[in-house]
């Protein structure tokens, strides 16, 4: 298994449509305004936030259940930028959809700049030929409101890929999230 290039991703980006929108190098700046970067780096990929967001609350006073998720759990939000209260988590999505090759396993990571400020973006995988907009999780570890950026990079997406392709395949197993297009809540 190696970890694969810049190179590697414009070129599965372009002939395989694995991720879109696509952004061939590093973006750091967008219309003169500073952003936290997102597109092509090194040995990976930043992704953006989108503008959709589901802040926890517990105003009903729910018990966090991953089998019997209790969706009033959460308040709707579409907006630039998100405040996550203290101690508290968002969901999001990527705005990249992500189409990921038979041979090929994803990591996805926080970037540091948010890391530094106490918000942790949950490190999850994409399975070989699983699609979809990415579910992004951020955990709010401070006792001050956090914000998010929509439309700023916010994780980086490092592709693994395998000297051989796997006999089963997300998709072959019917996975539950294949496909997925918005902020999606968890699923029995």
């Amino acid at each position: 298994m190696s970890i694969k290039s810049d190179r590697w991703i414009r070129q599965m980006a372009k002939q395989h449509r694995m991720i879109e929108p696509f952004e061939p190098q590093q973006v750091r700046d967008y219309q003169g305004q500073r952003v936290i970067s997102y597109g092509t780096s090194s040995y990976g990929y930043d992704v953006r936030c989108a503008d959709e967001f589901k802040i926890f609350t517990n105003i009903n006073h729910a018990i966090v259940d991953p089998k019997n998720f209790d969706q009033n759990s959460f308040v709707d939000l579409q907006s630039d930028l998100c405040i996550i209260p203290p101690n508290s988590f968002a969901l999001a999505r990527t705005i990249e959809y992500f189409r990921i090759p038979r041979s090929v396993l994803t990591i996805c990571l926080g970037k540091s700049t948010y890391a530094r400020c106490g918000i942790i973006v949950n490190v999850t995988p994409l399975e070989p030929e699983w699609e979809g907009h990415v579910t992004l999780e951020f955990s709010n570890t401070t006792p001050l409101p956090a914000r998010i950026y929509a439309n700023e990079g916010v994780a980086q997406i490092l592709f693994l890929e395998s000297d051989e392709v796997c006999e089963s395949s997300y998709r072959d197993r019917g996975g539950k999230y294949q496909g997925q297009t918005g902020v999606t809540l968890p699923r029995p």
